[in-house]
């Protein structure tokens, strides 16, 4: 099992044991497992939905175009009740990703950032030197609301007061809101370093000038939404499939053919168009 995988499972283990230990007497342990682990599925789940595939597939790279009401809906739902994420900011640092990948402007890591250093960048980045967010909806009012510091202190107030209650106890739910959140910083840890450092993952395309890879694994791509597919994804970021193969297991795409089922996203032309050196038969969607 490659470190990842493993760092991955130990987090969640660790997490689970925590809630069983720390659940309240009147809940008891295997209770606070399964409470510990809705809560865990939840925000993992929002926080791909509105990520992955919305921020990132139907914004950042405009591969998708969203119902406006389920952008806005989804938005708002993550950062009031999973883990807050500032949209505005977060496309922004993404499209510099894009731009300068690996190298002085990347807001995310650069070449010579090690495992620590990333790290702590997954929390503190490298500023950002240029604005690339003009999209009509990032100004909107919605947007606006949600990027605010002040919005942002006062819903995850509301969230984790919310959470103690549920939980009955203090304890419980601290162990519940950090946990979490240290989750989030190992999906984050997938995204930024291990898929950014040539000794692990593989590689399809190798003439890119970045250190993108594509890390395939079950665990790295569903807990992801497949953004850890790095390589297929900086070659071709307009293309809203992250698999290149047949054979590249997909969680994202597979959540997006469910919304599009459900009539909440459609493709744009430049998400759609299957370059020549992809071997894909058909885009599936």
């Amino acid at each position: 099992m490659k470190i990842y995988s493993l760092t991955g499972y130990l987090v969640i283990f660790s997490y689970l044991v925590a809630c069983m230990y720390s659940a309240p007497a009147q809940l008891g342990p295997w209770t606070g497992i399964v409470m510990g682990g809705a809560y865990l599925i939840f925000c993992w789940f929002m926080g791909g939905l509105y990520l992955a595939d919305v921020l990132h597939l139907g914004i950042a790279h405009r591969s998708l175009d969203y119902k406006k009401w389920f952008i806005k809906a989804v938005t708002v739902v993550n950062n009031t009740f999973a883990i807050y994420v500032d949209p505005i900011a977060w496309v922004n640092r993404h499209r510099l990703h894009h731009k300068n990948s690996d190298h002085d402007g990347d807001p995310n890591k650069l070449s010579g950032d090690g495992f620590w250093r990333t790290m702590y960048l997954c929390v503190m980045p490298y500023q950002c030197i240029e604005s690339l967010t003009t999209d009509k909806i990032l100004h909107s009012r919605t947007f606006r609301v949600a990027a605010n510091p002040i919005f942002a202190i006062v819903v995850q107030a509301l969230s984790f007061y919310l959470l103690w209650k549920l939980a009955g106890s203090l304890k419980f739910a601290l162990v519940m809101w950090f946990g979490t959140r240290i989750f989030a910083l190992w999906v984050n840890m997938i995204q930024n370093y291990w898929t950014h450092t040539r000794d692990f993952g593989y590689r399809r395309y190798y003439d890119d000038d970045d250190n993108a890879m594509n890390i395939g694994e079950w665990l790295p791509v569903t807990s992801t939404f497949s953004a850890c597919l790095q390589n297929n994804h900086h070659h071709y970021p307009g293309l809203l499939r992250l698999s290149h193969e047949e054979s590249e297991y997909d969680f994202g795409f597979l959540t997006v053919k469910t919304m599009k089922a459900l009539g909440l996203v459609k493709a744009t032309a430049r998400g759609e168009t299957i370059p020549e050196d992809v071997p894909l038969q058909a885009l599936g969607f």
